[in-house]
C-alpha cells in the first residue's frame, strides 16, 4: 500500500481511518440535530469528505446513491466558484440541471482552509421534507416539469466569510410551506460541516498541508489500484438485462430501463442509453444519479475492503442518452426519480448476474416506498407534512436468504418508528410488520415483504405514494424464484376498497385506512437444492407456510 509519493502504509491507513472518523462524525452531527422525522428518523442524509482538488477521500456510512453523486456536483461547484472560496464560506445547491439530484435534496458544502490554504472540502446531502412547489412534500410523481416541485437553488453562498446570506433564509422561509424544518435541517447540514472544518484543521495541522493531500490522494490512488485488480480477476464479456417501472408517473405504463455492461480487463462499462424517453411525470433521472446507481452495483459485488473514495468510480464508465429516464433534459421533473435509480441498480445487478453470477443477488423489493400526507392538523395546530420511508427487503444472494425489514443495499434509510409517527403526527398505524410467503423460493429464500397500514385522522390530506413491481416482481436468479408483487389499497369507513396503483396523488378524508405492501425480494439458486432445516425454522417462524 505504497504510493509513487513514498507515503507509508501505516501513515496512509492512520489518516484513511482518520478521514473516514471525520465523515461519520458529521453523519451523527445531522442525526443528532436534524429537525425532520425524514432525516433525523428516516436517516434519508449523506456526508463525505472531499480533497482539495473535489476527490472524495471518505464518506460516512449513509446514503450510496447521494454519495456517488458528490464527485459532479463538486466539479459544478468548482467550475463555478473554484477561483473565489474564502475561508467560512458555505455553498447550498438542490438544481439537478446545475449538479442536483432532485430539488429535495439539498447539498451543503464547505471548503475548509488552515493558515489560508484549502485543504479540503466538508460535503452533506440531506433529503428536505418540503421545498414548495405544487403539492406538501414537493415529490410527487405525476408533476411533469420541474417548476411544479419546488424552488431551485443553482449553487449559491450560504454563508460568505461566517456569515449567513439573508437574503437566501428569506427566500427558502418565503417558498416552503413549514420554514422551520428545512431551515432546521439545513442548519443540522451547516453545523456537520463546522465539525468537518475542525477536525479537518487538527490533521493538517497535525501532518502538514502539503503531506495530508499527498495522503489524501494516495488513499484514492490505492483505491483505484484495489479496484481495478478485481475487476481485472473478472472473466471479460457483455451482457444486456431489461426491467421495467410500473408507470410513467401518471398512468400505468411499462417503462424500459436497459442496461448493457461490458466487462474488459480492469474496466467496466454500463451503457443506459437504450433506456426510455422521458417519461410525463417525475421519475426521470439526472445523468449523476444514474452514475451513483451503477457505481454502487458494481461496489456490491465487489469482494476485497476498499476505502470510500472516488477511486472506486474510476475504472466505471456509465453511458446515458440526454432526453431519456436516464438523463433528463429542462424543464422534465425529477423529484420521484429515486425509483428510476432502483431499477436500474436491477438492471445493471441482472447483466451483472449473467458475467459474474456468483457476485450478484438477486432482486430486492424494488427501493423504498414514499407515503406523504400532509394536511392541516385539528383545533388549528397549524400544517404537518409526514414523510414516511417503507423500507424494505433483500433479494436471496449466493451465499444467504435475504434480509427481511431491512433497507435495499443502495439505501441506508429506515422506517419511521410508530411511535414517533403517532407522537409527531395526527396519524395512526394500524399494522406494521411481515407478509408470510412473499419472498421468492429458492436455495436462499428472498426476503419478506413489509406490509403497513395508516388511518388516517384528518380531512382533506393530501397523499402523495410512489411505490413499483405492481406489474413486474423482483427477478429471482439461478433459477430463483421471483418475489411477491406489491399492492396499495384504499379502505374507506364504510368498508368500501379501492384498489390503488404504484403511483398516485389523491386527496383522503379521516377514516380512511391507507394499506401498503411492498414487493417481496427474489430467491436466489434453485428452490429443490434448499436446505431442509432452512425450510423448518421459516415453518416454525411463520415466514412461509408452505414450501415452495
Amino acid at each position: 500500500m505504497s504510493t509513487a509519493t513514498g507515503i507509508d502504509a501505516v501513515t496512509q491507513q492512520i489518516v484513511g481511518n482518520a478521514l473516514a472518523s471525520i465523515a461519520d462524525e458529521m453523519a451523527t452531527t445531522i442525526f443528532r440535530t436534524a429537525h425532520s422525522t425524514v432525516v433525523r428518523d428516516g436517516m434519508d442524509f449523506s456526508a463525505a469528505i472531499c480533497d482539495p482538488g473535489g476527490e472524495t477521500v471518505a464518506q460516512g456510512v449513509t446514503v450510496p446513491f447521494h454519495l456517488g453523486s458528490v464527485p459532479h456536483a463538486m466539479k459544478t461547484l468548482l467550475a463555478k466558484f473554484g477561483d473565489d472560496l474564502r475561508p467560512g464560506d458555505v455553498f447550498v445547491m438542490n438544481d439537478p440541471f446545475d449538479g442536483g439530484i432532485h430539488l429535495q435534496d439539498i447539498f451543503v458544502f464547505k471548503p475548509v482552509f488552515l493558515d489560508g490554504r484549502l485543504i479540503g472540502f466538508a460535503t452533506t446531502t440531506a433529503h428536505h421534507g418540503d421545498v414548495g412547489g405544487r403539492l406538501p412534500g414537493s415529490s410527487a410523481c405525476d408533476n411533469t416539469e420541474i417548476f411544479q416541485e419546488g424552488i431551485r437553488l443553482p449553487w449559491l453562498r450560504l454563508y460568505d466569510r461566517g456569515e449567513p446570506v439573508e437574503v437566501i433564509f428569506q427566500v427558502l422561509r418565503a417558498n416552503v410551506r413549514i420554514p422551520r424544518m428545512p431551515l432546521g435541517d439545513l442548519a443540522a447540514q451547516v453545523a456537520a460541516t463546522s465539525v468537518a472544518e475542525a477536525a479537518l484543521q487538527e490533521l493538517a495541522a497535525r501532518h502538514g498541508p502539503d503531506r495530508l493531500a499527498e495522503l489524501m490522494t494516495g488513499l484514492v490512488e490505492y483505491t483505484e489500484r484495489l479496484v481495478r485488480q478485481e475487476i481485472a480477476s473478472w472473466p471479460d464479456g457483455t451482457a444486456t438485462f431489461t426491467d421495467y417501472l410500473d408507470s410513467d408517473g401518471i398512468e400505468r405504463a411499462d417503462v424500459r430501463v436497459t442496461a448493457t455492461v461490458t466487462i474488459e480487463g480492469d474496466e467496466i462499462t454500463a451503457d443506459l442509453t437504450d433506456c426510455a424517453p422521458m417519461v410525463r411525470g417525475s421519475l426521470n433521472s439526472t445523468r449523476s444519479f444514474i452514475e451513483a446507481c451503477v457505481y454502487q452495483s458494481v461496489r456490491c459485488a465487489l469482494t476485497v475492503e476498499i476505502p470510500n473514495t472516488s477511486g472506486a468510480f474510476r475504472p466505471i464508465h456509465v453511458l446515458t442518452k440526454p432526453g431519456t429516464i436516464a438523463e433528463v433534459v429542462m424543464p422534465g421533473a425529477s423529484s420521484m426519480r429515486g425509483v428510476t435509480g432502483f431499477r436500474v441498480l436491477d438492471a445493471v445487478n441482472g447483466a451483472l448476474a449473467q458475467l459474474v453470477p456468483a457476485r450478484v443477488p438477486a432482486a430486492g423489493e424494488g427501493g423504498n416506498t414514499l407515503a406523504i400526507f400532509g394536511a392541516d392538523r385539528p383545533a388549528g395546530g397549524g400544517r404537518f407534512i409526514f414523510y414516511e420511508l417503507v423500507v424494505g427487503t433483500w433479494g436471496g444472494t449466493p451465499e444467504n436468504d435475504g434480509n427481511d425489514g431491512l433497507t435495499n443495499p443502495a439505501s441506508l434509510a429506515a422506517n419511521i418508528p410508530v411511535e414517533v409517527a403517532e407522537a409527531e403526527f395526527p396519524i395512526h398505524i394500524e399494522r406494521y410488520g411481515l407478509v408470510p410467503d412473499s419472498g421468492g423460493a429458492g436455495e436462499h429464500r428472498g426476503g419478506l415483504a413489509v406490509e403497513r397500514v395508516w388511518r388516517c385522522l384528518t380531512p382533506d390530506t393530501s397523499l402523495i405514494v410512489r411505490s413499483d413491481r405492481a406489474a413486474h416482481p423482483p427477478y429471482g436468479l439461478q433459477g430463483g424464484a421471483p418475489g411477491a408483487l406489491s399492492s396499495n389499497l384504499l379502505i374507506h369507513p364504510d368498508g368500501t376498497e379501492e384498489v390503488l396503483p404504484s403511483m398516485f396523488s389523491i386527496t383522503i378524508q379521516a377514516g380512511d385506512i391507507y394499506v401498503h405492501r411492498t414487493a417481496g425480494g427474489g430467491g436466489w439458486g434453485e428452490p429443490t437444492a434448499r436446505e431442509p432445516h432452512a425450510i423448518e425454522s421459516d415453518l416454525a417462524d411463520g415466514k412461509v407456510t408452505r414450501w415452495p
